[in-house]
């Protein structure tokens, strides 16, 4: 869920909900079916996430924020989940050609190489899928300093 709401200025509710979905949506999946894949002798959690989660950009900041969590509980739980033979794998994208991002006017990836970029993933046992060049891009620049990654931003 992308609401487009603003950190400083954005409804409170809306962004709970933000979270409550990209967040919690995933800690919730990954409580649920974590006994069934250790009883089964594993498996594999596969996180949805985003380019965002590296990159918070003007529109898209408590959607950012949302996503630096999920990727932060897909590091988490990798390690817990790790002894019962389960692997999580964080799936990151920029811009993928779907209803949410109609709107943009912007390069955007195609749903279905998204799709075959996660399931090599899990069938190569990987940690992170990086599944378009933009993403490749922003990944590599995370050791930089914020002014770096962003360009020139007031008061850095």
């Amino acid at each position: 869920m992308a609401s487009g709401a603003d950190l400083l200025t954005g409804d409170l509710e809306v962004i709970r909900r933000e979270f409550e979905i990209n967040f919690f949506g995933a800690l919730k999946m990954t409580r649920a079916f974590a006994p069934v894949l250790g009883a089964n002798g594993g498996g594999a959690v596969l996180n949805v996430l985003s380019a965002a989660a590296w990159f918070s950009a003007p529109g898209a900041t408590s959607y950012a924020a949302s996503k630096a969590a999920a990727w932060s509980l897909t590091d988490a739980t990798r390690g817990q989940l790790a002894a019962q033979g389960t692997e999580v794998l964080g799936l990151h994208m920029a811009l993928v050609d779907t209803e949410m991002t109609a709107g943009i006017d912007a390069p955007k990836t195609h749903p279905a190489d998204v799709v075959a970029a996660a399931l090599d993933g899990v069938e190569q046992s990987r940690t992170e899928v990086l599944a378009d060049p933009i993403t490749v891009g922003l990944k590599s620049a995370l050791h930089l300093d914020p002014a770096a990654r962003y360009g020139t931003l007031p008061n850095s």
